[in-house]
């Protein structure tokens, strides 16, 4: 539930609805942002007198509620896509809402209307953009989803303090946004040779890649550049793990007793993924909201769960 101070009328939310669903914006985000706006603000921690730069206009929805909360000229919602950002304006505009709307790359922020109290990103991310941290107040907040391509994320809110570092705490739920579109996988490209490389009996199978949200999450951790694909071939089924820029490579088939893992390339993915998620294990395995984020200029983005192993991003 939304605090009193940050409540929203049903008209605002009805009026903005209908006024999107009639300029025909694209249903999954507008489904997305009208499920999580609300509880984004709210997490956001948004005060009277806050400066917002919101990362992804989208359709705009979270942006009105923002705007709503704080007044249109607190408000800057920075959008790559022109012609989203347009009909978001559109949007806004039809609600009596005027925020300063940027077509830009959201991961850079907006210097030009900097410093903000408050940064949130309605993209998911691989690592929290120096550039937010860098634009935000010492005791602001950065909201962000961060995640990878195994695509398990999670909303993590930091804290940016007067050193130019931030750090902070995955708040639960598995949130999941689209991905930065500078953050999406690449192209996997020609696939490598899966009969060569060491092959040894693996304790863990490829369930943790597909099945519990919070183990794929730690095993990404482990393999933040890898992908999952699954082949089929010869009567047998191999689930394959790539990490393009690396050139490095996991399949892993099943045997007679349990599984096989075969690796290739300058370094060995499943051995990574299967000793983090071993240390994860053995100290409880642990939820997300016990993970810890910090962004600082010369580690760069590490991520841990209280009492275990860092992970860089």
């Amino acid at each position: 539930m939304l605090r009193p101070d940050l409540a929203v009328s049903p008209g605002l939310v009805d009026r903005f609805q209908a006024t999107v669903r009639s300029l025909r914006v694209d249903q999954e985000r507008d489904a997305l942002f009208f499920a999580s706006g609300k509880q984004m603000l709210e997490e956001l921690q948004v005060e009277d007198g806050h400066h917002v730069l919101e990362i992804g206009t989208g359709t705009g929805y979270s942006t009105a509620l923002l705007c709503h909360r704080l007044g249109d000229g607190s408000v800057v919602s920075v959008e790559v896509d022109r012609e989203l950002s347009g009909r978001a304006a559109a949007s806004l505009s039809a609600c009596g809402y005027r925020p300063n709307l940027v077509v830009g790359d959201g991961l850079a922020g907006h210097v030009d209307a900097a410093p903000y109290d408050r940064v949130i990103a309605t993209c998911g991310v691989l690592t929290v953009p120096e550039s937010w941290i860098a634009q935000t107040k010492p005791g602001g907040i950065v909201l962000a989803t961060v995640g990878g391509w195994l695509y398990a994320s999670e909303l993590a809110r930091l804290t940016v303090h007067g050193d130019g570092t931030a750090s902070g705490r995955f708040l639960g739920g598995q949130i999941s946004f689209m991905l930065a579109r500078s953050h999406l996988p690449p192209p996997l490209g020609l696939l490598p040779d899966i009969g060569s490389g060491e092959e040894r009996l693996t304790a863990l199978g490829p369930d943790l890649l597909t099945s519990d949200w919070t183990t794929r999450f730690v095993a990404q951790l482990a393999a933040p550049r890898a992908q999952h694909i699954t082949l089929s071939g010869e009567g047998r089924t191999h689930q394959v793990l790539i990490d393009v820029q690396a050139g490095a490579w996991a399949v892993l088939t099943e045997a007679d007793r349990g599984w096989k893992v075969r690796q290739g390339g300058p370094t060995r993915l499943w051995d990574a993924v299967e000793g983090h998620v071993a240390r994860w294990c053995a100290d409880g395995a642990p939820g997300l909201d016990r993970f810890e984020i910090t962004v600082t200029p010369d580690e760069g983005q590490v991520i841990r769960w209280l009492g275990g192993r860092r992970s860089r991003g």
